[in-house]
């Protein structure tokens, strides 16, 4: 599970912002002053899912592991997290690394 970071001026822009990711179904995990961290629960493709389970129910019962195993991959580690920060600089005064909407919302829905 990836964090993307976003920067923001103030806490106005991160309000913008996690307004923006809001209508793209991300939900608001953690609120601070200086902060909002948000999530987007990834399940899989259904087309993928739906294969998965013909296959098991004619032929090879087996397979439902395979999907399982692919449902839990996209739940917990796919699925990415997004912090809005006013933060320019870590704990330790090394400087973050931002990334941009485009990307998170690439990751956000992609297949695999």
């Amino acid at each position: 599970m990836k964090l993307f970071i976003l920067p923001a001026d103030d806490s106005k822009d991160m309000e913008k912002i996690s307004q923006e990711l809001s209508l793209k179904k991300f939900k608001v995990a953690q609120n601070g002053s200086n902060f909002i961290l948000m999530h987007k629960r990834r399940y899989g493709n259904v087309l993928i899912h739906a294969i998965c389970l013909i296959i098991a129910l004619f032929y090879i019962s087996p397979i439902l592991i395979i999907n399982v195993a692919y449902f839990t991959y996209s739940y917990l580690w796919a699925s990415p997290n997004v912090l809005i920060t006013t933060e320019r600089v870590d704990d330790e005064g090394n400087p973050l690394e931002f990334s941009n909407e485009e990307e998170i919302l690439k990751k956000a829905n992609a297949i695999l």
